[in-house]
Formats: structure tokens, C-alpha cells, sequence
């Protein structure tokens, strides 16, 4: 074979190894693994939760249980996905273990907001409710509303990291000095216990359940549902979260969601942890987001 041969032949070659490797690639691209498919063939999705009573939490027996995560089962068995693996995360670590892979979804009683929208996939809502404080029994500083922290500067309102409550403080006009924020509900009640904040902000639910946990001799009080700051309507709206690379999965779970919301096994499911249908959503994820 003469020389000029030789190089048309390699030149072949290398085109025909070209040619193979991009088409090699291609056929991987067109099967890469969707999340659907990863979690019904390990049976199992990773889900972050706070602990958080009524939403995500671990009982004092070790099981993972609260409204979101019963929710997320029967919505996800109904997917040929059969179990959650939960896993503890605080507030302000939610999305960025979501986006760093460390878990697939949120399932903590997780807010709609334009800012969340901008970095996570929602499910629609799963429930539409006010919030309320913890204060010391007596209400010593007559804290009601958010708007009572701007009349009196002396008073500091405690809230979680990254949770929706020190937006509504800020909103409220109360002053970055006032609002003390906490990784975990523990740490804020302890602060509230020491006197360190006047009220521990939460959803209403929440803190009706930690008056029930705290029982007749608590040392503290729940104030009544608060559903507005001035004008502006307050109902905080929570769904579940995925990567926006998951959106596919998203649609998925909405298209067993959606029917399942308000039926008679949604009802009993969510009436353990203090829910009835006044916290049903009044307003679907696309308009929260705008």
C-alpha cells in the first residue's frame, strides 16, 4: 500500500471513530436516567425535612411522619415510587440541598414565593393558612400582629432562617435589630423560654401543635391566626419543591396531586396533624409565583 494510501486510509478511519464516538454519546444523552425513573427502580426518593410538627418531623419512636410527608406517600406510591428516605435539613439549607443533589424534593411545609419560583419547581399548593406567635402566657407586650413590632422597638420577634416569616417581618417594617432568626424551632422556643425574643413567629398550625406539646402548664400562649400585614392578604401557601431540571417529574406528581386535594383519604390524612378544609390552597403555584 503506498504512502497516500496509508493516510487516506487513517483519515477514514479517525472520521469513522468520530463519527461512532458522537453517535455513542447521543444514544447516552437520549437515555439519560430521569428522576422518575432512578426512584422507581431504587424504590425509593430523597426527601428534605425540618422537623418541623405538623409538616415534616421524626417521632419520638424514629418514624418520619407530618402532613407533607403522608401527603408525598400516597401521592408518590400512586407514582410506582413505594417509600421516602427523609433527611434532616434546616431551613435555610433546603434549597441548596435540593439544587446540590442531595436530595430530590422538599416535603417541609415549604412556601410559594417569586423568589423560591426563581430557583425550584413547584408542586401546586397543599394547603392555604395564617400565621400566629408564641409569646410568654400573659402576652406581656401585647403582640399580635407583625405591625406591633414597629409601635413598640423594644419588642424582637424571633423566626426561622430562610423561612417565610422574616420576609413578613421586613414587610412589616419591623427593623433588621428586632428580628432574631433561629436554625430550628428548639433553639427559637428556648429563646422565647430566656427571654431573648417576645414572640416566636410561626404558621398557626405549628403553633397549635406546640401548645398541645407544651400541655396545660406551658409557660407559653398562642396568639390568633394572623392573615394579613396591613392590607396585604397573608395566607402562606406551601407545595412541595424540585430542581428545576425536574420539571417533567414535577407535572407527574401534580397530575395525582391535584385530584387527590380535598377528597375524603386527603381530609383524614391531614386532620391528625390539626388541618380541616379552611387550609385548603385558595390560590394555584402560577399565580403565587407572579
Amino acid at each position: 500500500m503506498t504512502m497516500q494510501r496509508i493516510l487516506a486510509a487513517s483519515k477514514m478511519l479517525i472520521a469513522t471513530l468520530v463519527v461512532s464516538a458522537v453517535g455513542f454519546a447521543s444514544i447516552q444523552v437520549a437515555h439519560a436516567e430521569s428522576l422518575l425513573e432512578k426512584a422507581r427502580k431504587q424504590g425509593f426518593i430523597r426527601i428534605a425535612f425540618t422537623n418541623e410538627d405538623p409538616f415534616s418531623y421524626v417521632t419520638a419512636a424514629g418514624k418520619l411522619e407530618g402532613e407533607d410527608i403522608d401527603i408525598a406517600r400516597v401521592v408518590l406510591k400512586k407514582m410506582g415510587i413505594d417509600d421516602v428516605d427523609g433527611v434532616l435539613t434546616e431551613w435555610g439549607s433546603l434549597i441548596p440541598a435540593l439544587k446540590s443533589n442531595r436530595v430530590d424534593m422538599i416535603a417541609a411545609g415549604f412556601f410559594v414565593t417569586p423568589k423560591r419560583c426563581a430557583e425550584v419547581t413547584f408542586s401546586e399548593p397543599v394547603f392555604g393558612i395564617g400565621e400566629a406567635f408564641l409569646v410568654k402566657k400573659g402576652n406581656p407586650k401585647n403582640l399580635t400582629k407583625f405591625e406591633d413590632f414597629v409601635t413598640n422597638k423594644t419588642a424582637n420577634i424571633g423566626v426561622l432562617s430562610g423561612a417565610a416569616e422574616g420576609d413578613y417581618a421586613k414587610a412589616a417594617g419591623i427593623a433588621a435589630s428586632q428580628i432574631q432568626a433561629y436554625p430550628d424551632f428548639p433553639t427559637e422556643l428556648a429563646a422565647l423560654n430566656s427571654g431573648r425574643i417576645d414572640a416566636a413567629a410561626m404558621v398557626a398550625v405549628t403553633a397549635e401543635q406546640e401548645m398541645k406539646k407544651e400541655g396545660a402548664n406551658s409557660a407559653f400562649e398562642r396568639t390568633p391566626a394572623i392573615d394579613h400585614i396591613g392590607s396585604k392578604y397573608l395566607k402562606g401557601h406551601g407545595a412541595f419543591a424540585f430542581r428545576k431540571a425536574d420539571a417533567d417529574f414535577a407535572a407527574e406528581f401534580n397530575k395525582y396531586l391535584v385530584p387527590f386535594l380535598g377528597s375524603k383519604e386527603h381530609l383524614e390524612i391531614t386532620a391528625k396533624y390539626g388541618f380541616t378544609k379552611a387550609e385548603l390552597p385558595e390560590k394555584k403555584t402560577e399565580e403565587l409565583c407572579k
